[in-house]
């Protein structure tokens, strides 16, 4: 009888013993490398979206996140995507352009996820766009309707006749913006001038020009731009030049209005894309770029009242 007993225990303790342990093999985890441009708000907002999602749709802990910050620069974009190939994650987030290339020249195997990239054909040198990058690429773009951009811009300053564009010339979405818009301010009978910047170096210099030459200022959804909006605003106030900004995080910190997304929504639909992707619920090959899903028309009240500037009911007060 006793021995009976101790056998039924055992078999008891080693069934309650597999059950654990195929319980936690049914709790599969994941390595996410997130290689970010530059820290700004746009994109800081963008990778906090996209975090956030993650725990949402798989669990607080189920995901490990190894979060880089290149600081601006190209090659360490290249450096940290590199060594999270080394490091075998599952899957990487490029915020920001120079870090969806430097992920793709580092791995054509582990899935990648690009947000707040503006133009993946332009990223990519991509012919004949489809919306499907077809490889192990996809994400999500953060391309605002530059038409409607320009009609703001008109709509606010009907009799400013030059418009100078300002942006990073080392940022291939920026041009993209930049020709783009330009074409649609041209229609509106604007006289458009564009000036480059390398750098951070010689922003103040070309800012300076450009106040100097034009009515209104133009700055798209620059990464460059968007690192030194303070150095940018110490010029353009006492100019009283006003700027349309791109995107919130520009427009909160020199400009007057801007059509803008909200980049956590954007992370946050990239981090549900990564979801379906880790999960095997989706094929990255066949994923389309996903968009922004609403534009809002926000202003910088503080700047407008400042300058002088008279904003339309229909304009939402940043951080209102």
């Amino acid at each position: 009888m006793k021995k009976n007993l101790i056998t039924k225990l055992s078999v008891a303790t080693g069934a309650a013993v597999l059950a654990i342990g195929m319980g936690a093999a049914a709790e599969e985890t994941y390595s996410v490398g997130i290689c970010q441009l530059v820290q700004h708000v746009a994109l800081d907002a963008a990778t906090e979206g996209f975090q956030d999602a993650l725990k949402d749709e798989l669990g607080e802990d189920a995901v490990t996140f190894d979060v880089q910050n290149a600081a601006g620069d190209s090659a360490t974009c290249a450096t940290i995507a590199n060594q999270f190939v080394s490091d075998g994650v599952d899957l990487i987030m490029a915020n920001a352009t120079p870090a969806l290339q430097a992920a793709a020249a580092a791995t054509a195997d582990i899935p990648i996820l690009g947000t707040s990239v503006t133009d993946y054909a332009t990223a990519l040198d991509i012919d004949d766009w489809t919306g499907v990058v077809g490889n192990n690429i996809s994400g999500t773009s953060d391309l605002a309707p530059l038409d409607g951009q320009a009609d703001m811009l008109n709509e606010l300053f009907p009799d400013a006749e030059n418009v100078g564009i300002l942006f990073c010339s080392a940022e291939p979405n920026s041009y993209y913006q930049a020709d783009t818009i330009q074409g649609f301010l041209e229609d509106l009978g604007k006289n458009v001038n564009q000036y480059t910047f390398a750098d951070s170096n010689d922003i103040a210099s070309v800012v300076s020009n450009a106040a100097a030459e034009n009515d209104v200022l133009y700055i798209p959804t620059d990464n460059t731009a968007a690192s030194n909006t303070e150095l940018i605003r110490n010029i353009i106030e006492p100019a009283g030049i006003p700027v349309v900004a791109g995107e919130e995080g520009i427009c909160e910190g020199c400009g007057v209005a801007t059509l803008s997304i909200s980049y956590y929504d954007l992370g946050y639909a990239t981090g549900k894309m990564a979801a379906q992707v880790l999960t095997g619920e989706a094929d990255i090959t066949e994923m389309p770029v996903e968009f922004a899903p609403q534009f809002t028309k926000e202003y910088n009240a503080e700047l407008a009242e400042i300058l002088g500037i008279e904003i339309p009911d229909d304009y939402v007060a940043i951080g209102e």
